[in-house]
């Protein structure tokens, strides 16, 4: 029962950091995960946590290094290969090296050996904060696959880096040649093991599909086990498991053979449980190291007899030891590579010094450091105690709070997300979003809804091409503008044509009813898109929002008698829902028709651009020409309730399209919250009705 709760309540905490995150949106969601945990560890009833190293490894690391792996881009990571595998192999040895000598020369009584190991130790970088942290900075392609080409490669040379400087502080020996060699064996031999277990894995997926003998159940199971059961045959053989998990999943491509709708539909249903598992074990690994912290750091912060404050020099020395190493390493490797095109090695630009800065603050460390740290062994050969045992633990914790600390708030600054502010970017962001939202809206599709489904779907598929057309156009103020006099010009001719209604009643009561009726929903309908457009929340013109909302109020009071009498109208036998909505319909089109007219005619002036008022006068062209295809027959009114309700449940679907795509690090946060509050904003107008 206990284990039970200890997961009952790290999968409570990653949701809890879930919602958290959104109001700091500074501060990066692996930061808030090991606060939390940090927080919780403190609690009298919460569980005290014993990391397993090897367990963490199969259970955590093995599956998201598999994922991380799947998901990469093959071809830039390719074409990235061997900065990667420098920063791999070569980076971590020297991070080994320096470590361990700068620490023993100002700390004598540290060991050599113990040095070197702590140094092996922060060699890896964390794949997950990678993937985390950096989703609020503005990296290149090239900068994250050579990132996370790092963290999938460095493991292998980090683990079997610690493990031979432990054998020389227990035994007091250290072989070269032979610590060579095993490494050799181990990194080639793990990628070879992956490599075939890949192969074969793949043959064996094609050809049960081929037989058709493949269920969702089996193919979910053997993902989700496959990384496992790599791990522990690998380590089993006495080769890198880490390093055969990543090869395998750089090769297994089983979800990408066969067509079908059954095959879809598997497709569909990996891609969502590998979402909320990755999503899962990220966020616990983080809260696992947020628990490990305050322990791994109080026995060496309470030892009477090492001074804290020379506990605290010395992390600050190993963190700049490791950041210093890290950038000159980078920028010597950026220095002697070859351009792709011409072949010459170039200089060192401003931008050039900026992209090692931010490939040096990428690496931070993590819970593989943390975890191997906990593998010290608690005496040597001779029976004594490992020497410094807490220290080595202490400082490994407090490079870790830097380094991620580091992450967090220098990347924003040295590689700035500016696609936040961009307009062209948030329209692409928007037009995915609208875009699945089409998709999962086409599955559910039925003889029954079937009408109503392909009329929301049609004015999805109206915002994507308008959202289309505005990602060409630069200066999108003046072309909101433009929208916004169209919107005018609509009022304007409604109005003329309810004064004339007025002025001219019809000899049959009924048609002069319907006339009025259509016009007083028309002006509804154009006065709520005016509302919207001139009370814009970012802006920042806090004038022209208190006006619109006083415009707002005074139209809303205005209206209430209008509705109330509106209701009373349509109960009577004298009008119907239909007959109305055919009124409406040749009215939306006779006002597209005079703004058309009137865009026509600023087009040659000067007032607006001639491209906006194009790029408007073939929006409105779409628009009219769905109304005249849209049939006008009974069971229009139905069809819309229906279409209407449906609208709705559409706005769900775009939140969770939302949260699926935050989760997956398409989006960043504050995309985020922007995408929400439009969908708030839309989804409170059609619960309100108008």
């Amino acid at each position: 029962m206990a284990v039970i709760e200890l997961i009952l309540c790290i999968i409570a905490i990653v949701v809890a950091s879930s919602f958290l995150s959104r109001f700091i949106p500074k501060v990066s969601t692996p930061l808030v995960q090991i606060a939390l945990g940090a927080l919780a560890s403190q609690l009298p009833f919460f569980q005290d946590v014993q990391l397993n190293p090897e367990l963490f490894m199969v259970l955590f690391i093995a599956p998201l290094l598999y994922l991380e792996a799947h998901d990469i881009d093959k071809s830039e990571l390719l074409r990235t290969v061997k900065l990667s595998l420098s920063l791999a192999i070569g980076l971590a040895i020297a991070t080994m090296a320096a470590v361990g000598f700068a620490l023993h020369s100002i700390w004598p009584a540290m060991p050599l050996a113990a040095g070197l190991a702590l140094g092996a130790a922060l060699g890896p970088t964390d794949a997950v904060a990678v993937t985390s942290l950096g989703k609020e900075a503005s990296l290149t392609t090239r900068q994250r696959s050579v990132l996370k080409g790092e963290s999938l490669f460095n493991d292998a040379s980090g683990i079997v880096g610690f493990q031979f400087a432990i054998s020389a502080a227990i035994t007091g020996q250290f072989a070269v040649g032979e610590a060579t060699g095993r490494f050799i064996v181990s990194f080639i031999g793990g990628a070879a093991f992956g490599f075939i277990v890949g192969l074969i894995i793949n043959w064996v997926f094609e050809t049960v599909r081929s037989l058709g003998w493949e269920t969702t159940t089996t193919r979910i199971l053997m993902e989700l086990f496959l990384p496992v059961l790599l791990y522990i045959g690998a380590e089993e053989c006495h080769v890198s498991g880490i390093l055969s998990v990543v090869a395998a999943g750089l090769l297994v491509r089983f979800d990408r053979t066969g067509i079908g709708p059954n095959v879809a539909r598997t497709n569909i249903v990996s891609s969502s449980v590998w979402g909320v598992l990755s999503f899962t074990l990220n966020g616990a690994v983080f809260i696992l190291l947020g628990m490990l912290l305050p322990r791994a750091m109080t026995a060496s912060w309470s030892d009477p007899s090492v001074s804290n404050k020379l506990l605290v020099s010395v992390i600050l020395l190993v963190t700049v030891v490791v950041i210093a190493l890290r950038f000159l390493w980078v920028a010597f490797m950026l220095r002697i590579a070859r351009d792709t095109k011409t072949g010459k090695r170039r200089k060192m630009s401003p931008d050039r010094w900026r992209s090692a800065a931010v490939m040096t603050f990428g690496g931070p460390k993590g819970t593989i450091t943390l975890s191997l740290m906990f593998t010290i062994p608690y005496t040597i050969a001779a029976g004594a105690e490992f020497p410094m045992r807490d220290e080595l633990i202490f400082i490994a914790s407090g490079v870790i709070v830097m380094t991620l600390l580091l992450a967090n708030f220098a990347l924003p600054l040295l590689a700035p997300n500016r696609a936040e502010n961009t307009s062209s970017e948030m329209c692409e962001v928007t037009i995915e979003v609208l875009r699945r939202t089409v998709e999962e809206l086409t599955t559910r599709i039925t003889p029954e809804n079937r009408r109503a489904v392909l009329m929301v779907i049609d004015s999805y598929t109206k915002r994507i091409s308008r959202l289309k057309q505005l990602a060409g156009i630069v200066d999108l103020r003046g072309y909101e503008q433009l929208k916004l006099q169209a919107l005018y010009w609509e009022k304007e001719f409604v109005r003329n044509r309810q004064a004339e209604v007025k002025a001219h009643p019809n000899p049959n009561k009924a048609v002069q009813e319907l006339n009025l009726e259509a016009c007083e929903r028309m002006l509804d309908q154009i006065m709520n898109s005016l509302r919207h457009a001139e009370a814009d929340p970012e802006s920042g013109h806090t004038v022209s929002q208190i006006r619109g909302r006083i415009r707002r109020f005074q139209h809303q009071t205005g209206n209430v008698l209008k509705r109330v009498d509106n209701r009373i109208r349509r109960t009577t036998p004298l009008v119907s829902e239909d007959q109305i909505f055919a009124h409406m319909q040749v009215l939306q089109i006779e006002a597209i028709d005079h703004v058309i007219d009137r865009l026509s005619e600023e087009m040659g002036k000067n007032t607006y651009d001639t491209e906006f008022c194009s790029a408007l006068i073939l929006d409105y062209r779409r628009a009219e020409a769905s109304l005249k295809s849209r049939p006008n027959m009974e069971g229009s009114t139905a069809a819309a309730s229906q279409a209407a309700d449906l609208k709705r449940d559409s706005y769900g679907i775009e939140l969770g399209v939302v949260q699926d795509m935050l989760e997956a690090g398409d989006i960043t946060r504050t995309q985020a919250r922007t995408l929400r509050r439009n969908i708030y904003v839309m989804q409170v107008d059609a619960d309100s009705g108008i």
